[in-house]
This record gives structure tokens, C-alpha cells and sequence, in this order.
């Protein structure tokens, strides 16, 4: 029998055909965007989308490997993955230099790359909150598995908060849209959530009470306060040039774009190849192609909940759930930042923007993703399948008591 391409790339179809298209994507945008940072760092044109590429096939490949892990094995590597990520955290806390005065970074030897533990620590988070899930579905209601977990979160957000704030918030909030939908007692979700509203609301009022010179000396502080009060207060003398230039390329791009290869603002815009590399592809594919890849990102959650409901342990259904509406929220952030609807973050772009251990990470990510779908396949449902259902077993998937 003559093997084809799906015969190695088992699990759901549509998402490898997403990441294949969205690492395309990636490429073309990679080798516009970085010309004038190959000028600056004398190297050759094609240096950095040759770099990229590399840095694609070994996530690809990390991709491919995860996949033909069973699903069930990374309930326990979830508790290795956070060992490591916690001290990581610590380290690059408390000892590491910084990157761009953004996130604290590691340096990793031999491979010149850096790492940043935030990006392991998310991902071992969520697979850990798919395990205590899991584990204790039968006690789910008590507060010993909400402590559990809050626990855990806390650590991990609490450590990421000081040098990086847009992802804490976002672990943050995957966690309580995991323990909403792992039907964790709704009061301690909520109780919990209006604690933390509250003393965000309570530290933002501080730094508009906190004169500004002193502010510029408190480090990322003063960097929050500083990007809020530009995006509530937008005027000419506020105006943060990043957000300026991505208006003016989106603005630009029309509706069909100035094609690939034609974009101007490259040149002016900072870190077009990561924060804002969805303002490059708008520029340069217009509205249709920005849409188009809102819409990939859209798909991928698609197929994410649909795995997620076919699977048939607990554990596989909620590692699926918060792996995908971890990276498809980050998207979103990146482009909501980009179209000018949030403040500046720093977030990238999953699978475009360029990168190396952040790509790899995502890259396990969907591997385990789709490993679950292998596992789902293996038990003949067919993923795209919908049974129809009786109200009461509606209710039960919900959580909902008669």
C-alpha cells in the first residue's frame, strides 16, 4: 500500500494544514519585515528568514514527536515541566539581565538563544490544572482542588507578574476559564477574581497618585503607567510611536494590500518581525489577509473544542481546551495591539512571529493538541462528527444539577 504524507502526520488534519499555513505566512512576513534589522546587525538579507526557517522545522519537529506521544504520559510531565519552569522563573527573576527592558530572558549555551521561562511555565501551568482537573473530578466542588490549583497559578503568575505583566494576566486568565469549565465551584472562582480586579484597580489608582519622576525610576511600573495612560489619553504629544506606525501600515494596506515584499512601514515600525508583524502582514496583504488569518487562529480553536469534546478522559478534554484558548488569546491580544484595541504588550503572534524557544514551546503545544486527536481517532469518533443530544445530557456536560 503507497504511503502518503498523512500516513506520519496522524491527528486532526485541519490543524496541521493551520500551522503549515500560518508557518508560510510566517516566512514571507519574516523575510520582509527584517531587512533593515540585517542592515543594523550587518548580515546578509537572507540571514534571519534562513535562522527562521531552522528555528520552523525544529519546532515542526518537536511538533511531530509530541504528537506521537500518548496524551496521557504528559499528565506527568506536566509535574516535571513545572519543577523545572518555577526555578527558571526564580532565577531569571531575580539574577538574569532583561531583554528591550521587557521580559526577564535566560541565555541558553551552545544554541545562542534566549529563553524565556514564562513560555514553559504557561504551558506546564495549564497541562498541571488539565491534571488536577482530572484528578479530582470527584471532589471538584470541595476547596481542596480550587486551593490546589490557585496555589500553583499563583506562584507561577506571581513570578512572571514583575517583568512581564500581559502574560501573567493572561495565565492568569486561562486558569479561571479552566476551573469555570472543570466546574470548580463558581464561588471561588469569581470570589477570586473580584480579589484580583480589585487590587489591579487598586494598583493603577496608585500609580496615577505616584508622581511621574518617581514612577520612571520604579522599572516596569513605571512602563504599565506609562502605556495605559497613552492609550487612554491618545493626543498627538502622548501618541506611543509603535501603536502610530501600525495604524499608519494597517491604514496603508487597504483592502488587498501593497502585496508581499511592499511594505514601508518596515522600515520605521519597531520589531515588525514579533509584536508587530500582524500590522506588516495587513500592510502587505490588506484587510483580506489580516481576516484571513484571524480566521486561521479562529479554526484552530474550532478543531481545539471539537477534539476536546470527542475525547474521552477528562484530562485530555481540558489539556486540549487550555493549551488552545492559551495561544488563540495570545493571538488575539497580539492583534487586538496591533489594530490599536489594547495597550502596548509585547505579546507575539503564535507561529509568525519571529522567534526560537517561543516557537518551540508553542510548537509542543499543538503537538500535544494533537496527540490527543490521534488518541480520539484511534477510538474511531470521527472528530467532525456531531451527535445530536437530549437536553439532559446537555445539562451533565455542563455541570447543571436538576
Amino acid at each position: 500500500m503507497k504511503k502518503n504524507l498523512w500516513t506520519y502526520l496522524r491527528g486532526d488534519k485541519g490543524i496541521w494544514v493551520i500551522v503549515l499555513i500560518l508557518s508560510v505566512f510566517s516566512l514571507l512576513a519574516i523575510y520582509s519585515s527584517t531587512g533593515t534589522l540585517a542592515y543594523r546587525m550587518n548580515q546578509a538579507t537572507e540571514y534571519y528568514v534562513f535562522k527562521h526557517f531552522l528555528l520552523l522545522c525544529f519546532g515542526l519537529g518537536i511538533m511531530y514527536v509530541a504528537h506521537n506521544i500518548p496524551y496521557k504520559y504528559y499528565s506527568r510531565i506536566s509535574q516535571l515541566l513545572l519543577i523545572i519552569a518555577i526555578p527558571a522563573l526564580m532565577y531569571a527573576l531575580f539574577f538574569a539581565g532583561q531583554v528591550n527592558e521587557a521580559g526577564r530572558w535566560i541565555q541558553l549555551p551552545v544554541i545562542n538563544l534566549s529563553f524565556q521561562p514564562s513560555d514553559l511555565a504557561k504551558l506546564a501551568l495549564v497541562m498541571y490544572i488539565a491534571r488536577i482537573l482530572a484528578k479530582e473530578k470527584d471532589r471538584i466542588k470541595e476547596r481542596g482542588p480550587f486551593l490546589h490549583i490557585m496555589i500553583a497559578t499563583l506562584i507561577v503568575c506571581g513570578l512572571i507578574f514583575p517583568a512581564n505583566f500581559s502574560t501573567s494576566a493572561l495565565v492568569f486568565l486561562t486558569a479561571m476559564v479552566m476551573m469555570f469549565i472543570g466546574q470548580i465551584n463558581l464561588r471561588y472562582v469569581f470570589s477570586t477574581l473580584a480579589v484580583c480586579v480589585t487590587a489591579l484597580v487598586l494598583m493603577f489608582i496608585l500609580m496615577k497618585l505616584i508622581p511621574q519622576d518617581r514612577l520612571n525610576e520604579m522599572g516596569r511600573m513605571g512602563t504599565w503607567a506609562a502605556r495605559i495612560d497613552r492609550f487612554s489619553n491618545p493626543d498627538e504629544s502622548k501618541e506611543n510611536f509603535q501603536a502610530e506606525q501600525a495604524k499608519i501600515a494597517i491604514a496603508s494596506g487597504g483592502l488587498f494590500g501593497k502585496m508581499p515584499g511592499n511594505s514601508t512601514q518596515r522600515n520605521l515600525l519597531p520589531h515588525p518581525y514579533s509584536d508587530f508583524i500582524y500590522a506588516i502582514i495587513i500592510e502587505e496583504y490588506g484587510f483580506i489577509g489580516g481576516l484571513f488569518i484571524l480566521l486561521l487562529y479562529l479554526m484552530l480553536m474550532f478543531r481545539a473544542i471539537a477534539i476536546s469534546r470527542k475525547c474521552e478522559g477528562t484530562f485530555g478534554s481540558y489539556l486540549v481546551f487550555g493549551i488552545a484558548f492559551l495561544l488563540v488569546t495570545q493571538a488575539f491580544v497580539n492583534m487586538a495591539v496591533a489594530v490599536g484595541l489594547f495597550p502596548v504588550t509585547g505579546q507575539v503572534l503564535p507561529f509568525l512571529s519571529m522567534g526560537g524557544t517561543s516557537l518551540w514551546l508553542t510548537s509542543l503545544g499543538v503537538g500535544i493538541i494533537l496527540s490527543v486527536s490521534v488518541d480520539v481517532q484511534l477510538k474511531g469518533e470521527k472528530i467532525d462528527e456531531v451527535k445530536p443530544q437530549s437536553a439532559e445530557e446537555i445539562a451533565q456536560e455542563m455541570g447543571i444539577e436538576n
